[in-house]
């Protein structure tokens, strides 16, 4: 089995009709505001090569705006890239039929949203028991599967308990426990903290990097907070203006022997 899971090759993410003078002017060294007051085309994301090794904890960092989440939602395909393309596991998305995606997002990645995206007329059980039920699994079978995760999550006693008198932090653990149930091997978090206090960001990073060790996940994490990655990340990606700007080890970037991504990150 290939150690690489997942590889990116020149993708490309633009938005609006003159796309085809943008791409010029990015292939030219044009930085995207200049692009953009042209053309009126915003560059998400250009020329991004990466790979994801099978198991590793992948953050995604970069300022507001600089093309992170927009990245992160082509592993999934909601997204579709202008051009280039992601693969997972020697196979593009671009050429899976409807039936292989929705199979894809059923069984091999699971996406944790910022604002939770819980449903609101569902328990704690029935949200997190949600994505076996659509794969059409026995109630029996996918509430004792379910179970087996609220547990995992800390939140025994609770499965019957509506969501909505759940704090933050709780639900954000719901959301991971409902994630976890597909058995997927790719779980992708946009933000998941954000809205966390200090002390219940890092309670939640330390339980993920627990629950990805457990599970043999490999997780891919957007953040713009860099102690997020410091905390739990293998290594770092660091996008600026919709452009790979460092793509290696933590620490390194920590420890500014990077000199171009120190100084995007004001170190």
């Amino acid at each position: 089995m290939s150690e690489t899971l997942i590889q990116v090759k020149n993708l490309c993410k633009l938005y609006g009709l003159n796309r085809s003078e943008a791409s010029a002017m990015m292939r030219a060294g044009s930085d995207k505001n200049t692009v953009y007051q042209k053309t009126g085309v915003t560059a998400a994301l250009w020329d991004i090569n990466l790979e994801v090794r099978r198991g590793e904890i992948y953050v995604l960092i970069g300022l507001s705006g600089s093309g992170k989440s927009t990245l992160l939602r082509c592993f999934n395909r909601l997204n579709r890239p202008t051009s280039g393309e992601v693969i997972f596991e020697e196979k593009a998305l671009a050429e899976m039929n409807k039936q292989e995606l929705l199979e894809f997002r059923r069984n091999k990645i699971s996406m944790v949203f910022q604002s939770f995206g819980l449903m609101s007329h569902r328990d704690v059980l029935g949200n997190v028991a949600y994505g076996l039920e659509v794969k059409g699994i026995s109630r029996a079978e996918r509430e004792e599967k379910a179970m087996k995760m609220i547990e995992m999550v800390g939140l025994s006693g609770w499965e019957h308990k509506s969501c909505a008198q759940l704090s933050g932090g709780m639900r954000q653990r719901v959301g991971i426990a409902r994630a976890l149930a597909n058995d997927a091997e790719v779980l992708l978090m946009d933000e998941p903290f954000s809205a966390l206090d200090p002390a219940l960001r890092g309670e939640m990073l330390q339980l993920l990097e627990q629950v990805c060790s457990e599970q043999n996940l490999t997780l891919l994490m957007v953040s713009h907070n860099l102690d997020d990655a410091a905390r739990i990340a293998s290594r770092t990606l660091l996008i600026a203006d919709g452009r790979f700007a460092y793509d290696g080890s933590t620490q390194d970037l920590l420890d500014g022997k990077d000199p171009l991504a120190a100084a995007l990150l004001g170190r």
